[in-house]
């Protein structure tokens, strides 16, 4: 029989069977403690978890027995870790709750906003937070930019690649992921080639100060953000070399015309326009 105090370390080799009341009562990181005070000797042991009649139990409480049945090999204690983070919740980053889900942002953001406010500092630079708020690039070019299901058939592996290749942080992680999935995979379809492209081009946007690029077989336009630093100047220049093609949609839009059908020409122009454009010298320094 089980008590928490055999749960803070008990030792003992010859015990080989443990038997844990209302199991549904105590925690996965408790079950998975207890568990461990048998077996600790080369006999075979046993941990018995008893439920209550009927099997009426709480959601979170079924989580934690199925977590504890499934997670019965060496070196158990991550997976067990893993779930029991997804069953209590990782709590609050900024307040002293320790459980709970976070519902504004995921952990994913939460880590990459985390990673570029460290770099931020290291380097010196002021945080701009207001566009770490508006972080979110749209690319809407109407082309096929993705991973075909005939060059990487596996769900979970095109989802891993999908996740690595849009968190890639400058050109030269793009290029080793290119390099890695040639390598892995074969040569890379048109279509891939194109999602690699669009996304160097999220990321030069994102320089820029750029919330939305949308561009359909003849016009588009760019919409800035209205922290952008990119210098008027340089936009006024664009209008006035080519006034036929570009014009003001309105105080942050430029829009133009284009003519390109080609994806990759369309993708040409637009990165011609963005090398046009300046940023201040406060952010060019």
């Amino acid at each position: 029989v089980c008590t928490t105090i055999i749960e803070t370390g008990i030792d003992v080799p010859t015990a080989n069977t443990i038997i844990m009341d209302r199991a549904d009562h105590l925690g996965l990181a408790q079950l998975h403690q207890l568990r461990g005070r048998v077996g600790r000797s080369h006999h075979q042991a046993y941990a018995y978890l008893l439920l209550p009649d009927g099997g009426h139990l709480r959601t979170d409480a079924r989580k934690r027995i199925e977590a504890i049945q499934a997670a019965s090999t060496l070196g158990a204690g991550f997976t067990l870790a893993s779930h029991d983070l997804e069953i209590r919740g990782a709590g609050e980053f900024l307040g002293d709750e320790q459980s709970g889900h976070m519902q504004k942002i995921g952990f994913s953001l939460y880590t990459e906003m985390l990673e570029e406010a460290v770099a931020a500092i290291k380097a010196g630079r002021i945080l701009n937070l207001d566009r770490q708020l508006d972080r979110t690039i749209e690319i809407n070019l109407r082309i096929p930019a993705l991973i075909p299901d005939d060059y990487l058939p596996d769900v979970h592996t095109r989802l891993i690649m999908y996740k690595r290749i849009s968190v890639a942080g400058d050109d030269d992680e793009l290029l080793e992921l290119r390099v890695e999935m040639i390598d892995r995979f074969g040569l890379l379809p048109e279509p891939l080639k194109l999602l690699f492209r669009v996304t160097q081009l999220r990321l030069k946007a994102q320089q820029y100060g750029i919330k939305k690029v949308d561009a359909n077989i003849n016009t588009g336009r760019i919409e800035f953000t209205n922290n952008t630093d990119v210098d008027p100047l340089s936009i006024v220049q664009v209008l006035q070399d080519n006034p036929q093609q570009f014009k003001l949609g309105s105080a942050n839009q430029l829009q133009f015309t284009h003519g390109h059908a080609d994806a990759n020409e369309k993708l040409d122009f637009i990165n011609g326009v963005l090398e046009r454009l300046r940023l201040t010298a406060r952010e060019a320094a």
